[in-house]
């Protein structure tokens, strides 16, 4: 049994032409961080999906059993079922979300292009790693949050208070297999990547625009962190979002 939605965690969904766009959340957050960006990719008239991710959005407890496998999982399902009613699909998504976009392109060659806002596709080293383990060993299963990395003032992220440490040894091994794969993505990307990113390293950003097969258009963005969907760079990120859609879908397509 899980706990209720968090107000603003809600999933989100909308019905417009016949292209499709999966939009995806990151770790420890929720719809909440993606909703503005989700309703300005609605607004030009595409299909969006905006789902809540297994065990994010109630409660830390829900989240803490929950691995790589269930949040892979869900962007699958979520695609699946996207893709069975639209003639073409890109997917958008922050941090994890873009861990797992980028998962999705390495298994979907017919994606149509994909968004990456400060993506996490190189995991912090063996140290850093061992530091966790130690804490989970020792008793402690919950750390410090990550959630509202925002240089705006008065704004803040729906996310979770602490960050689920075996959630986060799972998270890791994920995104070492996505790295290692970075080469079979062809499809052309937007990456947007914060300057100043206090959860993600920049180097992911490095490492995704040099590894990848398919044409990298990349935005740095100096006015925001990592929750830069929610920061001052905001409507930026949202008009060449919708601009790149455009380019490589020729628009939402029919019934918009």
């Amino acid at each position: 049994m899980t706990d209720p939605i968090m107000p603003g965690a809600e999933p989100w969904s909308h019905s417009g032409g016949s292209n499709g766009v999966l939009v995806l959340h990151g770790f420890t957050g929720n719809p909440h961080s993606m909703r503005t960006l989700a309703e300005a990719i609605a607004d030009a008239g595409y299909s969006v999906e905006l789902p809540l991710l297994a065990g994010h959005g109630t409660s830390v407890e829900d989240m803490m059993p929950t691995r790589f496998e269930d949040w892979s999982g869900d962007a699958e399902a979520h695609f699946q079922a996207l893709a069975a009613r639209c003639d073409r699909v890109a997917v958008v998504g922050l941090s994890m979300g873009g861990a797992l976009t980028c998962w999705l392109a390495e298994r979907h060659p017919h994606l149509a292009g994909i968004v990456l806002v400060n993506p996490l596709v190189h995991a912090p080293d063996q140290e850093f790693r061992d530091g966790i383990a130690a804490l989970l060993d020792s008793g402690t299963e919950v750390f410090d949050a990550i959630g509202s990395d925002i240089a705006k003032e008065g704004v803040a992220e729906v996310s979770y208070p602490g960050t689920p440490l075996a959630a986060v040894l799972s998270l890791f091994a994920g995104v070492d297999e996505i790295e290692s794969r970075l080469s079979e993505i062809h499809c052309p990307t937007l990456l947007f990547s914060s300057r100043e990113d206090h959860v993600v390293d920049p180097l992911s950003g490095d490492i995704f625009e040099r590894d990848v097969s398919g044409p990298v258009e990349r935005i740095f963005l100096d006015r925001s962190y990592h929750v830069a969907t929610l920061d001052h760079d905001a409507p930026e990120i949202e008009a060449r979002t919708v601009a790149f859609l455009d380019g490589l879908m020729g628009g939402p397509g029919e019934g918009s």
